[in-house]
């Protein structure tokens, strides 16, 4: 029997498509090859004050530094004496730093919230120097604080708050604190803790301000997690401490005891 036209199309156009199909799958062989890194070489180039000096990319990029250092150079304030880092629980450049982030952040979290902030605690690892004597300039706040921290503000409850007082104690390091203050007590616990100059209640919620950094749980400040709430300020700490120098002709660290031992 002769096959009916209809199949012997159905035939024709199935051996077509599988030629085909076996044309592209050796086409598609034959196409570029897969390489693999089997070795790498490297070397090492000295860079010379010669070789920076006369540059090309030097000569290209002078006048972007030069703008760039009129820019940090340019005067803001003085400090009438050396600010510095030294201190068992506390220090003046702790201090400095604590309190101007809440002078400048309070503003912004007042017109986001409504409220006021209660207190402030960064770490003392984040103040890479000191804050010499005489003007001081947008270069010394970059020296101080070279990280792209902004201010965040947490809200804790009561108890919480004596668990931060209890990790400074526990870590035995001066961490910048403001607007909280406490004592040692004899078994090494924090006691009678103040908010503002009130007893600490710890039912009640306060509005602490940090870095995003910590609020994130850096340093080990596990307890910024357990916040109510979060309030990015948009604020870098740097750019607290040059708006600082702009609006004071002259900076001093405040002396009073924020840690007090019995």
């Amino acid at each position: 029997m002769r096959p009916t036209p209809i199949l012997l199309k159905n035939a024709i156009d199935f051996t077509r498509a599988f030629f085909l199909s076996i044309i592209l799958f050796i086409v598609a062989s034959c196409g570029h090859p897969n390489y693999l890194l089997r070795k790498a070489q490297a070397k090492e180039v000295k860079i010379t004050s010669q070789l920076a000096t006369d540059s090309v990319i030097d000569k290209y990029i002078a006048p972007y530094r030069k703008t760039l250092d009129d820019q940090l150079n340019q005067p803001l304030s003085n400090a009438p004496k050396t600010i510095d880092k030294s201190g068992e629980w506390q220090t003046p450049m702790g201090n400095l730093l604590a309190d101007l982030t809440i002078e400048r952040g309070n503003p912004a979290f007042l017109t986001l919230k409504g409220k006021n902030i209660d207190g402030c605690l960064l770490n003392h690892g984040g103040i890479r120097t000191i804050i010499p004597q005489g003007i001081l300039t947008a270069r010394n706040a970059y020296e101080v604080m070279p990280f792209e921290n902004s201010a965040v503000v947490i809200e804790l409850d009561g108890a919480t708050v004596l668990t931060l007082c209890q990790y400074i104690l526990d870590e035995k390091k001066p961490h910048p604190l403001a607007g909280i203050h406490f004592k040692i007590a004899a078994d090494g616990k924090a006691s009678d803790v103040t908010i503002q100059g009130n007893p600490l209640d710890l039912s009640k919620h306060y509005y602490i301000v940090t870095s995003d950094y910590l609020a994130n749980g850096g340093d080990a400040m596990l307890f910024f997690k357990k916040g109510f709430s979060r309030t990015d300020l948009n604020y870098k700490l740097r750019d607290m401490l040059i708006d600082y120098f702009k609006s004071h002709p002259s900076v001093e660290a405040a002396s009073d005891v924020r840690i007090i031992k019995n």
